[in-house]
Parts: structure tokens; C-alpha cells; sequence
């Protein structure tokens, strides 16, 4: 029975992470894109942007003992305090469906940096729109198309769910 938890990324996690992410795209994120904007997405989401996104985010990897089964991060949006933005939200595609993006979400969630948020943002890949939109994020400004970047943007006013938690 596997034994999933969920810590902080570590220097060390960068390359398994990243091989990770590239194994998602490749498998899962395949569906809804290029070979080429996959290719260029993966050459973006090496171990050296890794550990630099992890310096200014709070970057989690969920691990089943020793490997990596999934990883997200949360930072500010644009410098500011009070609005956030998701990234880098990834489960390995052999354990996709079993609630462990679900896990991932939750964690970000109590995190400082939504916690502090009136407003989350998520640069969503179509792939991901669904499960997105399953845990509460809707289409920023109503735009429901992908944009220049073939992302669709998501929000959530948190000031909206922190009210539903008291």
C-alpha cells in the first residue's frame, strides 16, 4: 500500500521532478498539444528552472518513499501580496485519477501565499481545465479560449472560500 506524502522540494528533487513533468506532458498533455509546444514546454521545465522556481516559490513534491509521484508550486503573482498564481501542478500519469492532484491542490491551499490572497490565479494548460474547475477555479474574466500561450487562465477569489471556512 503506498504511502503518499507531501513535502517540500528539495534541491535534489530537481531532476526527478523534472523527468516527472516531461513524462506528463509527453503522456497526458500530449492529447491537447504539439509535439513541438510539448518539446519547447519540456526544455522550459528543466532541473536548472526547477530548483530556480523553487526560490522564490513554495515548490511541494508528493512522493510515494522515495519517488516523486506529483509536484506543485505557489508564489505571488507579479510581486504582489495579495493575489497569488498556482504552477507546475503535475501527477505522474500512471497515478493519475486517484486523488493525488486533489492532494496537491489541498496542500497549496493552506499554504501562506493563498492564505494571504484575496485572488489565485492559474495559467492552465486545457489539459488540466477540468480538474481545475472541479476544485473551484473558473475562467478569469470569462475568457474560456486559450491565449497567446495555448494557456486558459483560472481564478479564485479566496476571499470567497476563506468565508466558507469560518
Amino acid at each position: 500500500m503506498p504511502q503518499f506524502t507531501i513535502r517540500p522540494f528539495r534541491p535534489e528533487d530537481a531532476v526527478p521532478t523534472a523527468d516527472l513533468i516531461a513524462r506528463t506532458l509527453r503522456t497526458t498533455n500530449i492529447r491537447d498539444y504539439s509535439p513541438e509546444y510539448i518539446e519547447a514546454d519540456i526544455a522550459a521545465l528543466g532541473p536548472e528552472a526547477l530548483a530556480e522556481r523553487a526560490t522564490w516559490t513554495h515548490f511541494y513534491v508528493l512522493c510515494d518513499g522515495d519517488s516523486i509521484l506529483g509536484c506543485g508550486a505557489i508564489g505571488p503573482y507579479w510581486g504582489k501580496q495579495d493575489e497569488s498564481s498556482l504552477f507546475n501542478i503535475f501527477v505522474d500519469p500512471a497515478y493519475q485519477g486517484r486523488g493525488l492532484g486533489r492532494r496537491i491542490i489541498q496542500t497549496l491551499e493552506q499554504d501562506e501565499y493563498f492564505l494571504r490572497a484575496r485572488r489565485v490565479e492559474i495559467p492552465a494548460s486545457i489539459t488540466a481545465t477540468p480538474f481545475y474547475r472541479k476544485m473551484g477555479y473558473d475562467y478569469k474574466a470569462g475568457v474560456t479560449v486559450p491565449d497567446e500561450e495555448q494557456l486558459i487562465r483560472l481564478e479564485k477569489f479566496t476571499f470567497l472560500f476563506h468565508e466558507k471556512e469560518k
